[in-house]
């Protein structure tokens, strides 16, 4: 999930294209997971909403690319029937991120504002740059949020999203 968080990807990639960029990560352990990374959210208020479709396994449609003002899920997750499973679901916003001689590019902007439980990370897996983009979505869930909340929600959000080396 924060593989794909932190893409930086040329404008007009078709969606599908970004699906191993999130399951990248699981695939070096040897598993994976059997439904799609993401799929568009929109106006018409459907569950599964096009034109983008970030998956590997559906019918890819090449003229489903990403553009800028697309508001797509982004939620790997794995699950071991009778065993456990696991998802983390944020949406996304696609936006310019730089135009060079090569053209444009966009990157996402996460729109969900809820910590992430990170009782159930196994923090040496973490790279210094995913431990730094945890934190830093942290910090802004608290910043957003505090202002909303107060007495055991402050207290609840406050220690959901401290820094990692704190908790």
């Amino acid at each position: 999930m924060i593989a794909l968080s932190q893409a930086v990807f040329p404008d007009g990639l078709p969606a599908y294209a970004l699906d191993a960029l999130a399951r990248g990560p699981v695939w070096r352990l040897g598993p994976d997971y059997g439904h799609g990374t993401g799929h568009g959210v929109g106006y018409f208020m459907n569950v599964h909403e096009g034109p983008q479709s970030i998956s590997w396994r559906g019918t890819t449609n090449p003229h489903a690319t990403m553009a800028a003002g697309m508001i797509t899920s982004n939620e790997p997750g794995l699950y071991r029937p009778g065993k456990w499973g696991i998802r983390i679901e944020n949406l996304v916003l696609a936006q310019q991120h730089s135009i060079t001689e090569f053209g444009g590019f966009l990157s996402f902007e996460t729109l969900t504002l809820c910590p992430i439980d990170t009782r159930c990370i196994d923090l040496t897996m973490l790279s210094a740059g995913e431990t730094a983009w945890l934190d830093a979505y942290h910090a802004q869930v608290r910043q957003r949020l505090t202002p909303l909340v107060k007495g055991e929600a402050l207290e609840w959000l406050e220690r959901r999203t401290l820094p990692l080396a704190s908790s």
